[in-house]
């Protein structure tokens, strides 16, 4: 079953931090030598050697170059690279507002074919209505500090989630059956949303199950996540974005969607939990 997908990004910072300390132990070089070669304070040098402040380019570049080892120095910033875009916290993606990472995010959904979503906490983004992601966006946005651009943020969701409508994508979608009953927008948008997952259930190219809370289950609730095809693996903390891309990772997420998906019901079972939590909005 899946670890924190937070030790896969810590451990990619981490081996970047080795190769590092290689560098210039290989050299022989102390620390204190190296910040002086590359005209830091020591501490600097200490830290990156750490793993504690991820490096710039610039950084890389110095240190290779102070280890005589330039040679060396693009491949250790690919992989510094990749690391820092496996932990990307949402301050920082929302710095300028939601809506340019809605719009970034739109070739990686046109390209996939298969998408497979577990949603334990809110309705997956590809299935909000507007009136649900306006309340949910403005929550987040709150509670992030960041720009409102809220209604240019839900538009640029709404056009990304089109790929359920066109083209030929398949969606494997699993919901908690708490994600029914949260309130992230007032009781009329809830109920809209509630409506529009029935009519989208009717897609031929979705296929949504629901966990019931008495269920039996061999993987307990997990943080969301979206696998892309067999490619990408995005998990949502409440801090960050965490994006997998190594192949065993990306397996042990799958095999848990598939256990996950072991104790969902569908079709009118499903359906019958929607209606229940139309109700209860009275």
């Amino acid at each position: 079953m899946p670890t924190s997908p937070l030790s896969s990004a810590q451990a990619a910072r981490k081996a970047v931090a080795t190769r590092l300390q290689g560098l210039m132990k290989d050299a022989g070089l102390s620390g204190h030598e190296l910040a002086i070669r590359c005209g830091w304070h020591r501490a600097k040098s200490s830290r990156i050697a750490r793993g504690i402040t991820p490096p710039s380019d610039a950084d890389i570049r110095a240190w290779c170059i102070a280890c005589g080892a330039e040679d060396q120095a693009a491949d250790i910033i690919a992989a510094s690279r990749n690391a820092e875009s496996m932990y990307v916290e949402w301050k920082q993606i929302h710095k300028d507002g939601m809506r340019r990472v809605h719009e970034k995010t739109v070739p990686l959904y046109q390209r996939t074919r298969a998408f497979r979503v577990y949603a334990s906490n809110v309705m997956p983004g590809m299935l909000q209505t507007a009136g649900y992601a306006t309340g949910l966006l403005k929550t987040i946005t709150a509670f992030q500090g960041t720009p409102d651009d809220v209604a240019d943020a839900v538009k640029a969701r709404l056009d990304r989630s089109r790929v359920v409508r066109e083209g030929d994508h398949r969606f494997a979608l699993l919901l908690e059956e708490t994600v029914l009953y949260y309130r992230v927008c007032d009781d009329e948008a809830m109920g809209e949303q509630l409506e529009h997952l029935l009519t989208v259930m009717k897609r031929p190219n979705v296929s949504l199950g629901i966990i019931p809370r008495r269920a039996s289950r061999t993987v307990w609730p997990l943080e969301a996540f979206y696998a892309f095809d067999d490619q990408q693996v995005a998990v949502e903390t409440l801090t960050a974005e965490i994006n997998l891309t190594a192949p065993g990772e990306i397996r042990t997420y799958l095999r848990a969607f598939t256990e996950l998906s072991q104790s969902a019901v569908r079709g009118e079972p499903a359906r019958d939990l929607i209606r229940e939590a139309l109700a209860a909005l009275g």
